[in-house]
């Protein structure tokens, strides 16, 4: 394999000094006053960035404890893109696949982030709704309910979205917490809780391929748990489908027909 040129080499040993300066030496030649100034600003933009990307997440940690996360990011790493916006998903890898937690670690470390990132990303997302034949007042049992492709539905074993310096659970909960994130007509990210059963309504919703009506869905999924009344299923369903819609999770019907 042929040698580096002499300048790639000066660019590959400075930027591992940036990245881990206690074990990558600074290339030879340039005054160390110099490299403190790359170091710092190197470091200080990437921890700025990620604060402001992960807001809760920062507030939760010390500062010294959230220093140790970016330096962390930045030693072992490998980033698949340079643009900014992609940065919370290089670190939210980062934290899933190569970030060893310590005991001194929040337990929902990775799950809090994995929230924090979906509402940027959804913030950005260039996604958009086909309102082609879609009727915002449709009749939600007569008609086949079109879930927003701006309604994204996670399970998480933390509350992610209650957690606050104020509340910090140290234990899973004892039911997984289903949470649909969206964004609005007016671009506005929110989110709301679903239990187990709304949850598994707007799957079938989602991905009703055979073009069901609202009631059609809510009887085979009333049938599928083994619901007693499935009359007061329907009249519950058709509430939550009325509670999405109001909401832009969903966004309107199409005909069954």
């Amino acid at each position: 394999m042929a040698e580096r040129p002499k300048f790639q080499e000066q660019q590959y040993a400075f930027a591992a000094h940036i990245r881990d300066p206690q074990k990558a030496p600074a290339p030879e030649g340039i005054e160390d006053r110099r490299m403190a100034i790359y170091r710092e600003l190197f470091f200080n933009n990437l921890k700025s960035l990620l604060s402001t990307m992960f807001p809760v997440l920062r507030k939760l940690h010390s500062d010294p404890h959230w220093s140790r996360l970016i330096r962390g990011f930045m030693q072992h790493h490998q980033a698949q893109t340079p643009y900014f916006l992609e940065l919370p998903a290089e670190f939210l890898a980062f934290l899933q696949n190569e970030y060893e937690p310590g005991a001194d670690d929040l337990p929902f470390l990775v799950e809090l982030a994995h929230y924090e990132y979906i509402e940027l990303a959804l913030s950005v997302s260039e996604e958009t709704n086909d309102l082609d034949g879609v009727d915002p007042d449709g009749d939600l049992l007569a008609g086949v309910p079109v879930k927003s492709a701006l309604a994204w539905v996670y399970a998480y074993q933390y509350p992610v979205h209650r957690i606050s310096a104020e509340f910090l659970p140290d234990a899973p909960a004892e039911q997984p917490v289903y949470l649909a994130v969206y964004r609005d007509a007016e671009d506005k990210v929110g989110f709301l809780e679903l239990n187990a059963v709304t949850a598994g309504l707007l799957n079938a919703i989602q991905e009703n391929d055979a073009v069901q009506s609202g009631d059609a869905l809510l009887r085979k999924l009333a049938a599928d748990i083994n619901y007693p009344d499935t009359d007061a299923f329907i009249a519950h369903g058709l509430a939550a489908m009325q509670e999405m819609r109001s909401l832009d999770i969903l966004t309107g019907t199409r005909s069954a027909g």
